[in-house]
């Protein structure tokens, strides 16, 4: 295989993240919120892989005219926002006249971080909310909190997405890195637990994806304790 062509098929892969973003599109179009989780899921497994490979296929050498990270980009801001900021303004999980509203600041908020330059520390945690959606989306569905509730949740992620606040990269990380992949396979587990059950999830499920984010959540705190390094 030549180096192009190896070049050629990773961008491939990244961009059938796109694909997958459309076929979570139609499945939420219709309802079909567990289908709707499985094509994320299988997005998120496509943006955990590519990376690598592309550094292994020197991608930005060889095909240097084809960004990668900008179509990374693209793909993601699909997957983790456009697609969960949809499956919010249809599902019944926040207050009826607050979904377009709450799916709009959803939108406009993970543009701001898609284009901070300063979004990433050197050591690999995130400055402000990531943009994560369609993890907030998927706790949202398992645990399936009254409609307040939910929007203070939302409104909470929105504004913290300007606060410099640190967030784990799980795979990035190097503090805990071994206790941190634990986790990480946890809440693995956790998620498909989520998509092959009806919602709300099942308590072992929950007790899963709460504790792995209280986990996340303070092992981002002692990092925020120690000022950010760009």
């Amino acid at each position: 295989m030549t180096a192009r062509l190896r070049a050629s098929l990773v961008h491939l892969l990244t961009a059938s993240g796109a694909a997958l973003a459309l076929l979570a599109l139609l499945a939420s179009a219709s309802g079909d919120w567990q289908a709707m989780f499985m094509w994320l899921g299988l997005a998120l497994v496509v943006d955990g892989i590519d990376g690598p490979l592309a550094r292994r296929a020197h991608v930005a050498t060889v095909l240097p005219r084809f960004s990668g990270a900008r179509l990374d980009l693209i793909v993601d801001y699909l997957t983790y926002v456009a697609i969960p900021a949809f499956a919010l303004a249809r599902a019944e999980i926040l207050p009826e006249g607050f979904r377009l509203p709450a799916a709009i600041a959803i939108l406009l908020s993970s543009l701001f971080h898609v284009v901070d330059r300063d979004s990433k520390t050197e050591d690999g945690y995130f400055v402000g909310f990531p943009a994560i959606w369609n993890i907030v989306c998927l706790y949202l569905f398992a645990f399936m909190p009254p409609g307040p509730l939910a929007l203070v949740v939302i409104l909470a992620f929105v504004a913290t997405t300007f606060v410099p606040i640190h967030y784990v990269h799980p795979l990035r990380v190097e503090r805990l890195r071994v206790l941190t992949l634990i986790v990480t396979g946890l809440w693995t587990l956790a998620a498909i637990g989520a998509v092959l059950n009806p919602f709300p999830s099942p308590l072992w499920v929950e007790l899963l994806l709460a504790s792995s984010a209280l986990y996340f959540i303070f092992v981002g705190a002692l990092r925020s304790r120690g000022g950010t390094r760009r």
